[in-house]
């Protein structure tokens, strides 16, 4: 199989990382797998070599580190990898009263969920507009599109993520570069097991990170900018009403309340 360039993945330890790392392999992509995890990368990179007989490097680095990018930027160039697309999936999500969350925790979810996303796509961006092809994927949620109390900081991140992907998308139309948000509703992964509960998931249907990876590779194929896998999942992101903030933040916290009980029973509020 001749190879389509090599695909950087992150957080392919498990879940939609793993999943994309699946999906692009069959496609012929060589990889580039990074996770905190290295017996588990080190079993699904085993697996993609002998399905596909892709290249698959295994590169673990923790990503919430100050310097996470600049880490995996010399370990790529190491080992002479070009990246020619990169997958921005790493992330992990906090829930509950925000005065009673580590802020520790919530620093470290930043670091993943928005700085390691923006130091990676910085190191890779200009090598492929000098080449003038290849592209950025940048999973996002679908909470990114809304006001998400006792889902704060999480939500927050994702709307970064969303905007700032449809910002490169807008500036990069034409230089054969492209760039896809995908923005899921709940999917199987261990999300729910790092939150605490699976009402994190606020009644919405539980895709699967199959579903998810499908669609967004077809989105990215189109260069649609961004992508809500669902029927269910679009409506809840684009027709839910945006204004007025307060209210929509006052409405917001009446659906999603039932999490930050379930995680502190006790709790006053």
């Amino acid at each position: 199989m001749t190879t389509k360039g090599t695909a950087l993945v992150t957080g392919a330890s498990s879940g939609i990382g793993a999943e994309f790392a699946r999906q692009l392999a069959a496609r012929g992509h060589d990889l580039a797998l990074v996770a905190r995890s290295g017996p588990a990368l080190d079993r699904l990179a085993a697996d993609l070599r002998r399905e596909h007989s892709v290249r698959v490097e295994v590169l673990v680095q923790d990503l919430s580190a100050p310097d996470a990018a600049v880490r995996v930027a010399e370990q790529t160039a190491a080992r002479g990898l070009t990246v020619d697309v990169l997958v921005n999936n790493a992330g992990f999500g906090t829930a509950g009263d925000f005065a009673r969350i580590a802020a520790e925790r919530e620093h470290d979810e930043l670091m993943v969920n928005v700085v390691a996303l923006v130091g990676l796509t910085h190191v890779y961006v200009p090598g492929m507009l000098e080449r003038g092809s290849g592209g950025v994927i940048n999973v996002g949620s679908t909470a990114g599109f809304n006001v998400a109390p006792y889902f704060a900081t999480y939500a927050a991140s994702k709307t970064f993520v969303l905007n700032f992907s449809l910002a490169l998308w807008s500036e990069l139309r034409g230089s054969g570069v492209k760039v896809l948000a995908v923005t899921p509703g709940p999917v199987e992964t261990a999300f729910f097991d790092r939150i605490g509960t699976r009402k994190a998931a606020i009644g919405a249907r539980i895709a699967t990170p199959g579903s998810v990876v499908t669609a967004a590779l077809r989105a990215y194929d189109r260069d649609r900018g961004y992508v809500v896998p669902g029927r269910g999942n679009f409506a809840m992101a684009h027709l839910m009403p945006r204004r007025p903030r307060k209210l929509t933040a006052l409405i917001g916290r009446r659906v999603t309340r039932q999490v930050a009980d379930e995680l502190t029973p006790s709790a006053a509020r």
